[in-house]
């Protein structure tokens, strides 16, 4: 579930993508606008965080891993009019376990089943749902590998999930964002893809429209300002914020 069973009434509720967990719980260690332990934050695939403020989840502020699943909560004016902004961008890369020796170029028609092995899977998060996995399928589509690979992705519920299965060497290669490989010990970077392989990867942020916290609006502003961008920009992420 989203909303963390520890969260009381004053508490402040962010729903916010997986693959900021590392970069976001450090940001909160060092926010001033609530004590620290009163900004619950609930960490999943943006899509099953989108649903659930949809079906009334008391999320007080949003941040999507997509334009997508914002644009999916402000058609349905789940949103507070007005109030979104652009907060982050990411890249996509291909992994392997710390101690694979795969070699990898990407490039047009690469031919990454091989790279599989025999009974190899991918680690994707769902590439239905997921942004995490949306983009990376574009990408396969794009350089004309998902053919060849699609019958042998093992989808993850969400983008930690499918970076767990490389680190545990549960896949022997995996689609995560740069972000997610530089905060995992156990997996290394064999490849970066192109740009222009899938739409741009930003991460929007929003107050739902049903929160009545005042807070919402500050801790927005904090993740906007340059303390929290700096922890941003050394987890990997690139700054959108005020661009």
């Amino acid at each position: 579930a989203a909303m963390p069973l520890t969260a009381k009434a004053q508490d402040l509720l962010v729903f916010a993508a997986a693959s900021m967990k590392t970069a976001l719980d450090e940001i909160n260690a060092a926010q001033t606008v609530l004590p620290p332990a009163q900004v619950k934050i609930s960490y999943a695939a943006s899509s099953a965080l989108a649903r659930q403020i949809e079906a009334g989840a008391p999320a007080d502020l949003f941040v999507s891993a997509d334009l997508d699943w914002m644009d999916y909560l402000d058609q349905r004016k789940r949103l507070k009019p007005g109030t979104r902004s652009i907060l982050l961008g990411n890249r996509i890369v291909l992994i392997a376990p710390t101690d694979s020796k795969a070699s990898v170029k990407i490039a047009p028609a690469f031919d990454l089943a091989s790279l599989l092995g025999r009974d190899g899977k991918l680690a994707m998060a769902d590439v239905a749902a997921v942004p995490a996995g949306k983009y990376g399928r574009a990408a396969l589509e794009a350089l004309q590998v998902w053919p060849s690979v699609q019958a042998r992705v093992a989808q993850a519920e969400n983008v930690r999930a499918a970076l767990a299965l490389v680190a545990r060497g549960e896949a022997p290669l995996g689609i995560v964002y740069a972000t997610d490989a530089q905060a995992e010990q156990g997996v290394k970077v064999v490849g970066t893809f192109s740009e222009e392989s899938h739409t741009p990867i930003i991460y929007p942020v929003a107050p739902v429209a049903s929160s009545t916290k005042p807070e919402a609006r500050d801790f927005l502003s904090f993740l906007m300002g340059a303390e929290a961008q700096g922890v941003f920009r050394q987890a990997g992420f690139t700054v959108l914020a005020g661009s």
